[in-house]
């Protein structure tokens, strides 16, 4: 496995993370049992990256990933979030000082451990000050229940108001082939200083699997069912998945299949490796249902893609129109 600098952290992370969002429900389908073997399998190549939250099923991704964990929590660097998905909230959204006291100790207690690695917040909250945020998570880190804070999804204009209030250790956001927003703004901002990235989604959501066709039936309780709409002001994963969309990206993913097959790796491995290209990235998170995604995922490690090729990769979607513009935003005004 390849491990890399989280941030300025001190925490070696490995390069392929694990996202427990499917164990939570409403995304895919998974089985517990598989989970846990698939966790377990994911320790022994020497992944460490376990990442949930608490709007994941709130409280069941955290508590399957506790029962893989089992006695080996201590080889695990465990990331959870909070801060979204509460009914009562403006907007679903509450990062209030009171908010972090509360669902850390939720958290803590689901994940049947005492501290967590990077707790983050899952997503911004314009009607809480960021530095009340940011300065319960600080409390945090002093109470030892947390050794590093981070966000999600936030703008560059809201990290760098957090930052004047504490600094931000780790950053997670969206980042695969087919979306590549992050580019300008905020992935250099977290060169500058020093913040490890966690990217998510990177492989498209199933998207650069090569698995998905004109007919997929993802099910009615699929959030990607719904065109990728995650509720609200999200657009997050509508360039993938809304109609307009969907179709042009099959076409583009078509074309990546035998540039894989040149490397002698599957089009996840391919796509992973993509990812792992950008040096800014810390850890690329990818789901695991099965063992065999596991050891599908490793085959991501050890190797190159050849600028050529880079460039080829931009070239197709490029003709497909099919890699979202890096002005949009992930959430609308």
């Amino acid at each position: 496995m390849e491990y890399r600098a989280f941030g300025k952290t001190g925490i070696q992370i490995s390069a392929i993370g694990i996202g427990c969002w499917e164990i939570g429900g409403g995304y895919g389908s998974i089985e517990e049992t598989d989970f846990i073997k698939a966790v377990n399998r994911a320790l022994e190549v020497g992944i460490n990256c376990f990442d949930t939250a608490e709007a994941y099923g709130f409280g069941a991704s955290e508590k399957s990933l506790a029962k893989a964990l089992g006695a080996r929590r201590k080889d695990a660097v465990i990331t959870t979030k909070f801060g979204i998905g509460y009914r009562e909230a403006p907007n679903f959204r509450d990062s209030s000082a009171r908010r972090v006291t509360a669902s850390i100790e939720k958290s803590l207690a689901n994940l049947n451990t005492d501290y967590v690695d990077v707790y983050l917040v899952h997503w911004p909250d314009v009607n809480t000050p960021f530095d009340e945020t940011m300065r319960a998570l600080d409390d945090l880190v002093q109470q030892g229940k947390v050794r590093a804070v981070g966000i999600s999804n936030f703008r560059l204009n809201q990290i760098e108001t957090s930052m004047r209030a504490r600094r931000i250790d780790v950053a997670q956001y969206c980042w695969n082939m087919l979306d590549r927003r992050m580019q300008h703004g905020v992935l250099p901002y977290c060169v500058e200083h020093g913040i490890g990235v966690m990217a998510y989604g990177s492989l498209a959501y199933g998207m650069l699997t090569g698995t998905f066709n004109e007919e997929m039936n993802f099910g009615s309780n699929d959030w990607r069912a719904k065109a990728g709409r995650l509720g609200g002001n999200i657009t997050l994963m509508e360039h993938l998945f809304a109609p307009n969309f969907y179709l042009k990206n099959l076409r583009a993913v078509e074309e990546l299949k035998p540039m894989a097959r040149r490397y002698g790796k599957t089009l996840p491995q391919f796509a992973l490796r993509w990812t792992l290209s950008n040096p800014v990235i810390s850890t690329a998170l990818v789901g695991c249902r099965n063992e065999n995604e596991v050891n599908d995922n490793v085959g991501a490690i050890g190797w190159s893609i050849s600028d050529a090729d880079m460039k080829e990769i931009d070239a197709i979607f490029a003709k497909h129109g099919a890699n979202v513009s890096p002005t949009d935003w992930i959430e609308k005004d």
